[in-house]
């Protein structure tokens, strides 16, 4: 439980400052989707352009977004692609940590 509040916490944090949200006190899944989506609608409000060029920069799939653009309650569907790379993003980065070895000489630079 402390890991997921931990990784909650992080995609927290990054999508505050990525998509300039103002987190509540207390974290939630759905209080970050809920205001993800209110995000959302206003960058598609901006023109699909910006959007798609957001889209690409998170590296949200296009096969996953032509998929739900129709759909009812798209900015939600959409917060939670965001949600769910950001996790992807974060749970990756914990995998992948490489722990540094201070002994091998070969290593220092």
């Amino acid at each position: 439980m402390v890991m997921e509040d931990n990784v909650l916490q992080e995609a927290a944090f990054a999508l505050k400052s990525d998509w300039d949200l103002q987190l509540p006190d207390s974290l939630s899944e759905e209080a970050i989707l809920k205001l993800l989506a209110d995000r959302v609608v206003l960058i598609l409000e901006r023109g699909p352009e910006t959007f798609f060029q957001l889209m690409y920069r998170l590296d949200i799939s296009e096969k996953k977004l032509n998929a739900i653009l129709n759909d009812d309650d798209v900015a939600a569907k959409i917060a939670r692609l965001i949600y769910d790379r950001q996790l992807q993003k974060i749970q990756s980065r914990l995998t992948n940590k490489v722990e540094k070895d201070n002994n091998d000489p070969e290593l220092k630079w």
